[in-house]
């Protein structure tokens, strides 16, 4: 008999890699890109290229800085420096855009120990720095947006348009209320908003994909806008709009399913989405400000290891520990 060879476990390992998932991802956030651009033109396709450039150059220098082994070349920087940039609005200042991608890379992502570590969503969190830290970015993602001046000129909301320029600035649908934009519009893209989250057709093809490469569980998508729907629903608020409107169905999709800042179990999944759409909704309702999607992913995201101790699995023969 031949020596047996003991190793540590995992002992079953599957074909997916790290460079292959977040590959996937990128091919479904091409339709949000190809969306981005077609409505606000070529200076939303360089800002999310600056991003994504600043993103993958950011963690390939602070790993040989810390002495790590090299994952630049994964396509998670990329994954981040893309999603950065489609939750940006168009006019964001480029060199605010960088700012954001190193805060992503540096501070949420590294500084934790790297992919897998990060306590929260990395390009969520830069997003709302940016916000605390630019108030030109807060005005254009809050309550005007630049669009091509063919695409906007649909629009039913007000426009002012200047003559030395060829963009426009309209109120987005939260700030402009139910009935400013017809739900055509808004499932196509035709409306204020961020680079990427405009597009619900573009998302729902993402997701689509997503979902069929068995790259995320439907789970938190669905119960994250189905509990936003439904207390749209008792507000008595226009449950579309609040559903095509913002940034709900690209967070959900996009940011709220990372794997390192998301529940494992199925039961923890749902609490998850549930309490992301409880807050955002909480936020549009009560706060201060037309949209909170990414708030709401950072507070679930930093209360996510309570979810995953809560509804863990018990191995057999073993009794819970309690929460402390």
């Amino acid at each position: 008999m031949d020596s047996l060879i003991v190793s540590s476990s995992p002992h079953i390992r599957g074909e997916k890699t790290t460079r292959g998932i977040m590959g996937d991802v990128l091919i479904a956030l091409v339709p949000c890109v190809i969306a981005g651009t077609i409505y606000f033109g070529f200076r939303a396709l360089l800002l999310v290229a600056i991003t994504t450039a600043t993103a993958i150059l950011t963690e390939y220098i602070s790993r040989i800085v810390m002495k790590r082994q090299q994952t630049a070349g994964d396509l998670s920087a990329a994954v981040t420096g893309v999603i950065l940039g489609l939750i940006l609005p168009p006019g964001c200042d480029y060199f605010a855009a960088m700012f954001g991608a190193v805060v992503a890379i540096v501070v949420v992502k590294q500084m934790f120990g790297g992919i897998g570590f990060n306590f929260a969503n990395p390009a969520c969190t830069a997003r709302i720095i940016l916000l605390l830290s630019f108030s030109s970015m807060a005005i254009y993602s809050g309550t005007v947006f630049m669009a091509d001046a063919a695409a906007a000129a649909t629009s039913a909301t007000t426009s002012a348009t200047s003559a030395a320029t060829d963009a426009i600035t309209n109120a987005t649908p939260l700030a402009a209320g139910s009935g400013a934009y017809k739900y055509f519009d808004l499932f196509i893209g035709n409306r204020g908003g961020c680079i990427g989250e405009t597009s619900v057709i573009a998302v729902l093809i993402g997701f689509i994909y997503l979902v069929a490469r068995k790259i995320i569980n439907p789970i938190i998508p669905l119960s994250f806008v189905g509990s936003a729907a439904l207390i749209a629903l008792i507000s008595g608020e226009d449950v579309l709009l609040q559903v095509m409107s913002g940034g709900l169905l690209f967070g959900a999709v996009f940011m709220a399913t990372d794997y390192a800042t998301s529940p494992i179990s199925n039961w923890g999944k749902a609490v998850f989405g549930v309490g992301c759409g409880l807050i955002t909704m909480l936020i549009r309702l009560y706060g201060k400000m037309p949209e909170g999607v990414s708030y709401a992913i950072l507070v679930m995201n930093i209360i996510n290891p309570a979810i995953d101790n809560l509804f863990s699995p018990v191995p057999f023969g073993s009794k819970r520990r309690a929460l402390k």
